[in-house]
């Protein structure tokens, strides 16, 4: 095993591919300490332990990076199918804090409910007592401060208010789309993260290549590809006078950071942090 290891890392392309995979892995282990509010952290602990204390358990509570289009592509899927299926069996919702998380778990929980076929195979290979129909609500965290929470409550709730802090929301491209299937905010003009960021007291930039992709999963092909769009983005987000960019994708926010030219580059933060500064929870 250790001779394989070597000769996987004596090749380039696999070499960058381990790298960037151990960096996506220290990114999640440092957003597990972020404080997030509003979490039933008594709820959390009987759904890990509902999944074991296995490495399968924990395979179990992961959704996929990317929802593959190929009708036939259903391996990929099941991660995603069976925590929705989780959630159903608790009587729960399922709420995200990743993007690309919501967007897997949305699409998958779409196919599970209209895709007769997807769902026949899908549940073929799951072998559950009761055939998962896509029942479960799937809503992101923002959209659990905009319609549970309320984000009226949610500024009588804050305590340090970002006052003038000038904060370009970053959207990109999972977060709104396909616009059918997510149905969070309008895919063209949306206004969650703008409306979260004046609930906390920030005032929101806007600019034109909020929606634009940032090139994130173009990296370990074309690196130039993901700096160019990168760059784009930030280039665009500093001209109309913003501090800061904020993000509610974790690949988006490494990208943005690590491959924007030096010259345009701004300080790019995880909505969650923004939000436990503004909650007095920061520390």
């Amino acid at each position: 095993m250790i001779q394989t290891i070597r000769k996987a890392w004596g090749i380039p392309e696999l070499r960058k591919k381990i790298i960037f995979t151990l960096l996506i892995l220290l990114i999640f282990r440092i957003g597990n300490a972020i404080t997030v509010p509003y979490i039933n952290k008594d709820a959390l602990q009987i759904q890990l332990a509902s999944m074991g204390s296995t490495y399968f358990g924990l395979l179990n509570t992961m959704s996929g990076g990317a929802f593959s289009m190929g009708k036939d592509e259903i391996a990929s899927k099941l991660a995603a199918v069976r925590a929705l299926n989780g959630a159903k069996e608790q009587g729960q919702d399922l709420v995200t804090l990743c993007s690309a998380c919501h967007n897997v778990l949305k699409q998958a929980n779409d196919a599970m409910a209209h895709d007769e076929e997807f769902s026949e195979h899908a549940n073929n290979y799951m072998q559950l007592e009761k055939p998962y129909k896509g029942e479960t609500r799937v809503i992101h965290y923002l959209e659990l401060l905009r319609d549970v929470v309320g984000f009226d409550n949610l500024k009588k709730a804050v305590v340090k208010p970002l006052t003038g802090k000038k904060v370009a929301a970053y959207y990109g491209c999972l977060l709104l789309r396909p616009s059918k299937v997510m149905q969070m905010d309008n895919p063209e003009n949306p206004t969650i993260i703008e409306d979260f960021l004046r609930a906390i007291g920030a005032e929101p930039v806007l600019y034109a290549n909020r929606n634009e992709c940032c090139g994130g999963y173009a990296v370990l092909e074309d690196r130039a590809i993901a700096q160019k769009k990168s760059t784009a983005v930030m280039h665009n987000a500093a001209d109309m006078q913003a501090e800061m960019l904020v993000t509610a994708c974790p690949l988006c926010q490494y990208n943005l950071t690590k491959n924007s030219a030096a010259e345009t580059q701004l300080p790019v933060y995880y909505f969650t942090e923004l939000l436990a500064e503004a909650l007095g929870v920061k520390e």
